[in-house]
């Protein structure tokens, strides 16, 4: 399961991120994931131990052969005007997912694009609370923003968290109102705490003080972050999605994905710190037309609210089996 806390270099550079002009971090960024990709080549974007079932596993609602799951984190103001675009791309195709904004960040909540999607049967979750990379910086900070955490999942009528960087104290998590969190991955040595969950499957987090089936769900992502894709990484092409979309589904695990919508170009301007809506709409296209009737698309709520009542049946335990 993943644990631990951010290291040095990565708290050090949170504090000075404010500071460095953003093509500069770009650069950088862009400059490591390159190094980070050949030294993880035999770990990712496949990781071999993470595709075994869990113990005593029935399979998913309709004897679908694997669940996939859309995800979307808006981080900016850019991001809020692409969000309902994106929305009616995945729309038109017969899809929904979980848009996940952030509460106290450099937009004003977006209540009107929020309704929009709340009646169009999509999902609404908590992206962190200010996206500063501070969140678990301590203990006593933490249980301080989780109650203002707690405020906009009541406010928004949300149930899921996800932290910004993909930082975590899974421990700490229990502080919210959730039913499930998604800030792990199986595989994803570029992210802050590059450890994972070791698991394409949802599991359940328990606290100390629990009762058997308490706790919340995680629902680790399980296919590659659009921005390390085709930003960091410069892929021209979807084959990575695609090959680690074919492994997922040979094996009856969990597709969830995180694109965000800030970094879609919908208008065909070739901005270096965005790409092409056409990679997202032949993806999702893909996905329709060569798993057709094999796949569930739940929202992040409904494959957790799911898991709860039938995944953890498996076994009474914390481990990423259940």
């Amino acid at each position: 399961m993943a644990a631990g806390s951010p290291g040095l270099l990565a708290r050090g550079y949170f504090w000075l991120k404010p500071c460095l002009p953003r093509r500069l971090r770009f650069a950088l960024r862009k400059s490591l994931a390159h190094r980070i990709a050949r030294k993880s080549r035999c770990s990712w974007p496949i990781n071999e131990a993470a595709g075994d079932a869990p113990q005593g596993w029935q399979g998913w609602p309709g004897s679908k052969e694997f669940a996939f799951v859309l995800t979307h984190d808006v981080e900016s103001s850019a991001g809020i005007g692409k969000a309902l675009d994106l929305a009616k791309l995945e729309q038109s195709l017969g899809l929904r997912s979980s848009f996940n904004f952030i509460p106290e960040g450099t937009y004003e909540d977006p209540v009107f694009l929020r309704e929009w999607l709340d009646a169009h049967n999509f999902e609404i979750g908590v992206h962190d609370l200010n996206h500063d990379g501070h969140l678990y910086s301590s203990k006593q900070g933490f249980e301080i923003k989780s109650k203002r955490i707690n405020h906009y999942l009541g406010q928004w009528g949300a149930v899921g968290f996800r932290s910004a960087f993909m930082l975590r104290q899974l421990d700490w998590i229990h502080e919210l109102d959730v039913l499930y969190d998604a800030s792990t991955f199986d595989t994803d040595p570029f992210e802050p705490q590059p450890n994972g969950a070791h698991t394409i499957f949802p599991f359940l987090v328990k606290s100390e003080s629990s009762g058997s089936g308490d706790g919340y769900v995680e629902l680790p992502y399980t296919l590659p972050q659009d921005s390390t894709l085709f930003l960091l990484l410069g892929e021209q092409s979807i084959e990575v999605w695609k090959s680690k979309l074919e492994w997922i589904a040979k094996r009856g695990g969990l597709a969830l994905i995180n694109i965000h919508p800030d970094y879609i170009d919908f208008s065909g301007s070739g901005s270096p710190t965005t790409y092409p809506v056409n990679h997202v709409r032949e993806f999702l296209q893909h996905l329709c037309d060569s798993y057709q009737g094999r796949f569930w698309n739940p929202l992040a709520r409904e494959i957790s609210a799911w898991f709860r009542k039938e995944g953890c049946k498996l076994q009474d335990s914390a481990e990423p089996a259940c």
